[in-house]
């Protein structure tokens, strides 16, 4: 473990009513950070609530795994060329160096549970520096997934 990342002390109790809603700076998709006011610099968890016909961005990572879990809905994920369909409960762990984005083809919202490690701190600066995000977004991050062809995504602001 570098320097830069230490482990926080003792505990953190995060209350839903601590939970800061904001929609994604790319897509849009509405999320809550739980870790953000722990000052967790090892991992990351975030809610994640998809509209119907919605897509969050296509990416990978540099170090993090992500684990992806379905609390409420049917979820869809595409790794690579492949599209998973993950069940309510169901998960799926993603390595860094596939390229991954979870979408949502069908009608109702899809909420999602994604926790990674260990953190990436330039990620999480993104907007607010002039890190290089290339190898977030090898490819266009806003292309939306072959199942929502015909859909605009994000909407207009």
């Amino acid at each position: 473990m570098s320097d830069s990342m230490k482990p926080i002390q003792g505990y953190h109790l995060i209350k839903p009513d601590d939970l800061h809603w904001r929609p994604s700076n790319l897509m849009r998709v509405p999320n809550a950070d739980y870790l953000e006011r722990t000052g967790s610099e090892n991992m990351g968890a975030r809610l994640w609530r998809l509209p119907p016909k919605s897509a969050n961005t296509l990416h990978k990572h540099i170090r993090a795994e992500e684990f992806y879990f379905v609390l409420e809905g049917t979820g869809r994920l595409r790794v690579g060329d492949e599209t998973l369909t993950v069940p309510r409960f169901g998960g799926v762990l993603v390595g860094p160096d596939q390229l991954r984005q979870v979408f949502n083809d069908t009608d109702a919202e899809v909420l999602w549970l994604i926790v990674g490690a260990p953190e990436e701190l330039e990620f999480l600066q993104g907007s607010k520096s002039k890190v290089d995000l290339s190898p977030f977004y090898p490819v266009d991050p806003t292309q939306l997934p072959k199942e929502l062809a015909g859909v605009e995504w994000p909407p207009k602001s």
